[in-house]
């Protein structure tokens, strides 16, 4: 069973940089050709893409956010990250790792997700 699990800090100034890490335990060939992707839940919003990386270590970001996004991996460690740059309090949102066979699960569902974790931008 592959477990997703995000952590990193819950507050972060404003004008810094937030930076989050995915976990994934119980890999398998299953997922070999999988993107492993985050996106967030600003208060009383819906759910945005923010990118994606890929098996080959491609990257895929969302336009908006794009200039101050960065996605990378640690296969070793069985981890990928997020730093998202020069924070507001606009980026505060419930931040979420998971992974399916595009870049962008939203339309077709999450074959994995974390729970997701808090992210409060403070100004």
């Amino acid at each position: 069973q592959v477990q997703l699990h995000e952590s990193g800090p819950d507050l972060v100034n404003a004008s810094q940089t937030l930076s989050l890490t995915c976990t994934v335990s119980g890999g398998s060939s299953a997922t070999a050709y999988y993107y492993w992707s985050w996106s967030r839940r600003p208060p009383g919003k819906g759910l945005e893409w923010i990118g994606a990386i890929s098996w080959d270590g491609s990257t895929y970001y969302n336009p908006s956010l794009e200039s101050r996004t960065s996605i990378s991996r640690d296969t070793f460690k069985s981890q990928f990250s997020l730093q998202l740059t020069s924070v507001t309090p606009e980026d505060t949102a419930v931040y979420y790792c998971g992974s399916c066979l595009h870049t962008d699960c939203r339309a077709d569902g999450y074959d994995y997700r974390g729970q997701g974790t808090q992210v409060t931008v403070s100004s």
